[in-house]
């Protein structure tokens, strides 16, 4: 049999040898070899600081996201539940682009916050008794050799510092008893998973009153981002606007919304994003006017606007930042329009300060915009409900790890220190828009992340150009270094 000799341990390295007991016979004076192989790093599906060091710090679950930030969010939120609650969450499903190809796997908002957990086909539930308790996937070894590895009950425990874990084989006998004994389940009604709702536990629950949403709860802690979320969502900010400032460079001798839309997603990811927050809307000419376009396949006309509206997400969390330019790069008569948005933006950043709300905000940039579209002579009166045909929109939304943040927390709740909301005024003329000839057919945004701070506002994307005379130097490339010093870094 063989025989284990531990040595003096090095940091890093386990030195050992595996020798036969008869190394110690008369024969031999001393050992005669000693292997040692450094420590296997365990790869749980998903970076850790021992497998992407350059990513992770020690003691990071998540890039930026120590694990004990995420237990302070485990116990807040048992904090928030009433007594004897019992909070189900699951991980996001995996949805397939066809039967055997799936789509790129982005973790339910939810489920990440609480758990840091970036894989598939696990379900997290909380209590004040027994803290978090993680159901993992069970080993597949088919699934592993196409996929690689996933994290299982060790990983929960070891890892995500989960309080119980259990494969999720053993959900339908673990989870019944712990529903039973709660006075109220909460569960995320749009992210269910019918590996709890079949349960004739969870059934009866919700036939007498029991089950509950639990985004309430979820949303109210994610709303205040904490100094670890506002530095990663500081590098997302600043990873769109250098992408959309190389867009708007590049727009000049390729003015078609598909290369932009190609190009932005490229200069993103190359800055390090994981993927983008959503399909960037590049709308050229009228195609500007449609809010959420997403075709992106025109050739933009000589002397149209391109309205772009894009986001990449930076280790979960999300930016959003929209720009709109001539990419021949001469304003003509929409100059006069583009104005009044981009006062309207500025205005309204300015209101952005604690015990201010969204909805007031918006209500000041509907009486800007009424007044400016009257006066350039869009609107015959500023009154007119017309004015909602050419802007349907709310001033802007909650932002964070998701791109309309916390939804259930209203528009009229006062900000507060550490919200991050975008500010995006915009007018949207249809061609059918009966009115001005001249003012048909294309759509003018401006949209900036703001964080609300003690003392007011900080503006998250205020990087990226909006100025006229901006906007024209850099298309133009007439004395960009004089005009604009603070760019020098990101045009290099």
């Amino acid at each position: 049999m063989a025989t284990l000799l531990w040595k003096r341990r090095l940091p890093g390295v386990t030195y050992l040898s595996k020798v036969s007991s008869h190394v110690f016979s008369p024969k031999y004076s001393s050992i005669k070899c000693c292997k040692y192989a450094t420590d296997r790093i365990v790869d749980i599906g998903q970076p850790t600081c021992r497998s992407h060091p350059e990513l992770f710090s020690e003691g990071e679950i998540t890039s930026g996201i120590s694990i004990d930030e995420y237990i302070s969010r485990r116990k807040k939120l048992i904090e928030l539940l009433p007594e004897r609650s019992l909070a189900i969450i699951a991980s996001a499903p995996v949805k397939m682009m066809t039967e055997v190809v799936p789509y790129s796997f982005r973790q339910d908002a939810d489920y990440l916050y609480i758990t840091g957990c970036l894989q598939p086909g696990g379900v997290a539930v909380i209590t004040d008794k027994c803290g978090l308790c993680m159901f993992m996937p069970d080993p597949d070894p088919h699934d592993e050799a196409w996929q690689g590895p996933v994290a299982g009950v060790d990983a929960a425990l070891n890892y995500f510092k989960a309080d119980k874990s259990y494969p999720m084989s053993k959900l339908h006998q673990v989870l019944p008893e712990m529903i039973g004994k709660a006075s109220k389940v909460f569960h995320h009604r749009n992210t269910v998973s019918t590996s709890y709702t079949d349960l004739e536990s969870f059934q009866r629950a919700m036939n007498s009153g029991k089950v509950k949403d639990l985004s309430y709860y979820t949303h109210e802690l994610r709303w205040i981002k904490s100094p670890s979320e506002l530095k990663l969502m500081r590098q997302s900010a600043s990873i769109a606007c250098q992408s959309m400032l190389q867009t708007m460079l590049f727009s000049r001798m390729n003015p078609e919304e598909s290369k932009l839309s190609a190009k932005v997603e490229y200069e993103c990811k190359m800055r390090g994003a994981q993927r983008m927050a959503f399909n960037p809307v590049v709308g050229g000419g009228a195609n500007g006017s449609v809010i959420h376009y997403s075709r992106n396949d025109k050739k933009i006309q000589h002397g149209d606007f391109v309205l772009m509206d894009v986001g990449c997400e930076f280790y979960g969390y999300l930016s959003d930042l929209t720009r709109t330019w001539p990419p021949c790069g001469s304003f003509s008569f929409q100059e006069a329009l583009y104005e009044l948005v981009l006062e309207t933006n500025k205005e309204c950043i300015k209101l952005c300060k604690p015990g201010a709300s969204i909805q007031e905000i918006h209500n000041q940039s509907v009486q800007m915009l009424r007044r400016g579209c009257k006066q350039i002579g869009i609107l015959k009166d500023e009154r007119s409900n017309t004015y909602y045909q050419l802007n349907p929109t709310s001033i802007g939304h909650y932002l964070g790890m998701d791109v309309h943040d916390c939804a259930t927390i209203s528009n009229d709740r006062p900000l507060q220190p550490g919200v991050v909301i975008t500010i995006e005024p915009g007018i949207y003329i249809p061609i059918s828009f009966n009115g001005p000839e001249s003012y048909r057919g294309f759509g003018i945004r401006i949209e900036d992340e703001v964080l609300i701070t003690e003392t007011g506002y900080e503006v998250l994307t205020a990087s990226m150009p909006k100025e006229i005379s901006h906007i024209k130097s850099l298309l133009n490339f007439d004395n960009i270094r004089s005009e604009i010093p603070d760019l020098r870094a990101a045009l290099s």
